[in-house]
């Protein structure tokens, strides 16, 4: 099929789109049809052997094929040959005959045109060849300083002397934008064509020289970099011939801006260190590691907030009034808040500078609440809060900060907590001091000296930043659960708040009026919608809770709350939502018997003692049983050294009580001989726990124990096993025992009254001088419902437990 078969142009002929770039009338080209409109249109062309248009599409319209996205001029040929791909596509090999132009449309689908060849206008051939040859010396420039030409299609252009067919070779071979190939393509007369081109062929070789030109300046580094230096290196070339190349400069001058800005505010150690880093900055190789290090280094000094502070003045009765919103109960912590900061509000109101101070730490059990006493007193002060977790931090690094020379050193905790909170006056709470871990790498509670030390802390030196920083206007708050685990030149550094475990009726109260509305609200219920019962809500917390704080009873109720408005939205016509002690099964999994209640029946070898632990305290039991033997104890229940020293004495005590005729022993309790039987022989009363082993057993058996203060409860178990007189098993008994039986105060007194307490005991029996001390620590309702005995000798505590 040739185009002279189409004498009577213009015609009809199928149209076909081409998305990538403009075909020319010598070129054979593989095209991919994968769109409905053009395998319709080249299957109409192949079906009746007409030619068929191929036509680019316009920029930005790449993929429509409306005749409206399409160039109304392309190249007339023939296909010839047509393969299916198995992707759906077809590949058709098509031949470019000539240059045409469209008319009119003629139908959408197949999309058929009514076009016409571009036919060149006659010229001058004088004048041509004169244009041509100087065509073709900007092709030989353009190929000196490009790879657009090989040399064989040199030769072609310096042979051929088809005008046109010259100018479509040149298109075809160097990289035109659609707009300028169109131009060049729609124009029928030849020397407007050539002159267009040779302005193309100008701007591509001005633009192929200066890439050479930026390519020679950076060619000596290529041997020492790799390619992205070499980039950066034209990067750099192309600003400076763009006149760009000022950022560098404008960023030390914005350094200097910002350290001139501070100037007033800063110590000269510390504006002399930042000063002298800008102006190592300035000489350095802007791509070396140490320039990079540097500005990393001002980014992190230049956002500490030097002399930025909040000004609020202090005021107790908002200290007062805010620990009073968010906290019930928690008397005696609120109280001693409140004499801490009436002293700083004292002194501010006249004018005494003091650089000493207590630092506060609120130790106590999990979920009590500590770290929500720190965040409503920076509520109060309307100071920021900075909040740094000490749990396993093992690398002393982390809080003064690394030194320059590390790579990816940064700052301490300390002074990026102050550049996070934007003052330099926060209130920061060092969370679980008592948690910090000892290693190779230092000790961080030794950092720690110095931060919590008013004497030193106005001088403290982070690591990173090689200057002082003034810490003396931080309020430091720490939180602890143990506070034996706390070195002790840090002890001496702070002083303590204990924040003890929660009533049953405290937690109820917290429960009621903090909990529970602030859970509905996170989850989207409106108070109206959910109604739990008083008798629900408090066998929630004796039940399924098992802790000292609350922690664990939000989670409760915030697994309630889900499930209520899972139930709201699968069932619209219920509006409200009521749970009881009836129903509570269904919103909550399974009960946690957090204290056994006591059984108040007399029982022999079996006594309650009570036990401190860090989650609240507990009621201990502790059994005994003997065996015949030869007066050996045995020890089980995973006890510690102290606890197994205090079960040998309480062991030496009651033989001693035995011996000298102070605890009542039966002789039918002597187990004897048959010839002693025999012969009716009395024996000594020592012999009953000569001829007896004791097997001493404390429950819960994987749960480490230790400490001194189940003395008198081993001694009222042991005397119980060995006399067969009961003990009752209402009464609840704590307080270390001496080798001559008197009774030592012992701690955590609060904790274990609330134990006994919850176990339903009618009476404890506690050391006399704790008695006289810690009466005042104990709640209300524990002292209401429990009558306290205080004791100091051990036959008083025999004479009220054994029956």
């Amino acid at each position: 099929m040739k185009l002279s078969d189409y004498s009577d142009f213009p015609a009809n002929i199928p149209v076909v789109a081409e998305d990538e770039l403009f075909l020319y009338p010598f070129m054979i080209s593989p095209l991919f049809l994968s769109d409905e409109k053009n395998i319709k249109a080249a299957a109409k062309a192949i079906e009746e052997s007409t030619l068929v248009i191929v036509c680019p599409t316009k920029p930005s319209h790449e993929g429509e094929r409306s005749l409206d996205a399409l160039y109304n001029v392309g190249v007339v040929g023939s296909i010839m040959r047509k393969v299916a791909l198995p992707d759906g596509r077809v590949k058709v090999l098509f031949q470019g005959l000539a240059r045409a132009k469209i008319l009119n449309k003629v139908s959408d689908n197949p999309l058929i045109a009514h076009i016409d060849v571009i036919k060149a206008t006659s010229v001058n051939s004088l004048k041509i060849d004169a244009i041509l040859e100087i065509l073709r010396e900007k092709v030989r420039i353009l190929a000196s300083v490009s790879n657009y030409f090989p040399p064989d299609l040199l030769r072609t252009i310096e042979e051929n002397h088809d005008h046109n067919r010259i100018i479509d070779l040149i298109c075809s071979t160097i990289k035109l934008k659609k707009e300028q190939a169109y131009k060049l393509f729609v124009e029928s007369n030849t020397e407007k064509r050539f002159l267009d081109l040779i302005e193309f062929l100008i701007d591509e070789i001005e633009a192929n020289k200066l890439q050479k030109e930026i390519r020679s300046k950076v060619h000596t580094h290529i041997e020492k970099i790799n390619k992205e230096y070499f980039l950066k290196e034209q990067l750099k070339q192309i600003q400076k011939e763009l006149g760009s190349d000022t950022s560098r400069d404008e960023e030390i001058e914005e350094y200097r801006k910002k350290l001139e800005a501070k100037k007033d505010k800063l110590q000269d150690s510390a504006y002399k260190e930042i000063h002298k880093q800008i102006e190592r900055l300035s000489r350095m190789h802007p791509d070396s590691s140490d320039a990079s290090m540097t500005q990393t280094y001002l980014d992190w000094v230049l956002d500490i907030p030097f002399g930025e502070e909040s000004k609020k003045a202090l005021h107790i009765s908002e200290v007062e009034a805010q620990l009073d919103k968010d906290h019930f109960s928690l008397k005696k912590p609120k109280e001693r808040i409140t004499e801490f900061f009436a002293v700083k509000e004292l002194m501010e109101l006249r004018g005494i500078k003091s650089s000493s101070g207590a630092i506060l730490c609120f130790s106590g059990p999990p979920g009590v609440g500590k770290t929500s006493l720190a965040n409503s007193i920076a509520e109060a002060l309307k100071r920021p809060l900075v909040r740094i977790a000490l749990g396993g931090l093992e690398d002393v690094n982390e809080l003064r900060g690394h030194r320059r020379t590390y790579v990816g050193a940064m700052p301490g905790r300390i002074v990026q907590g102050l550049i996070d909170a934007k003052k330099m006056n926060p209130v920061v709470v060092l969370d679980e001091i008592d948690k910090v871990a000892k290693t190779g790498r230092g000790d961080p509670t030794s950092a720690l000296l110095e931060v919590l030390d008013p004497e030193q802390n106005r001088e403290f030196r982070d690591y990173y930043l090689n200057f002082d920083i003034d810490l003396s206007k931080v309020i430091f708050i720490a939180t602890a659960n143990d506070v034996g685990k706390i070195p002790a030149p840090l002890r001496d550094r702070m002083e303590f708040i204990t924040v003890s475990s929660y009533t049953p009726q405290e937690k109820y109260e917290i429960a009621s009026r903090y909990l529970l509305p602030q859970e509905l609200k996170k989850h989207g219920l409106k108070k109206s919608e959910v109604n739990i019962s008083k008798t629900a809500l408090q066998e929630l917390i004796h039940s399924y809770t098992r802790e000292a704080g609350v922690r664990d009873l939000r989670r409760k109720i915030a697994n309630m709350a889900r499930k209520v408005a899972r139930e709201i939205l699968e069932k619209p016509q219920i509006t409200k939502v009521s749970i009881t002690v009836k129903n509570l099964k269904e919103y909550f999994d399974k009960t946690v018997f957090e204290i056994e209640k006591t059984t108040k029946i007399p029982v022999v070898g079996v006594v309650n003692g009570l036990a401190w632990t860090a989650v609240g305290g507990d009621v201990l039991k502790i059994e005994s049983i003997r065996i015949n033997g030869k007066g050996t104890m045995q020890l089980t229940g995973s006890l510690g050294d102290v606890m197994k020293e205090s079960a040998r004495i309480a062991h030496s005590v009651v033989k001693t009580l035995i011996d000298t005729r102070r605890l009542k022993i039966d002789e039918s309790n002597i187990p004897l001989t048959p010839k002693e039987k025999e012969e009716n022989t009395e024996v000594d009363i020592s012999e009953v726990y000569k001829r007896y082993d004791l097997h001493l057993h404390v429950p819960d058996g994987a749960t480490p124990k230790d400490g001194p203060s189940a003395g008198i409860a081993m001694v009222s178990v042991i005397a119980s096993i060995l006399s067969s007189k009961k003990i009752r098993s209402e009464i609840a008994m704590t307080g270390e025992v001496s080798l001559s039986g008197d009774v030592l105060p012992i701690g955590g007194l609060r904790e274990k009254l609330i134990a006994a307490h919850k176990a339903g005991m009618s009476k404890v029996v506690i050391p006399l001088k704790n008695y006289e001390r810690d009466l005042d620590e104990i709640p209300q309702e524990v002292k209401d419902t429990l009558e306290i005995m205080p004791v100091s000798r051990i036959e008083e505590v025999l004479n009220a437990v054994l029956v």
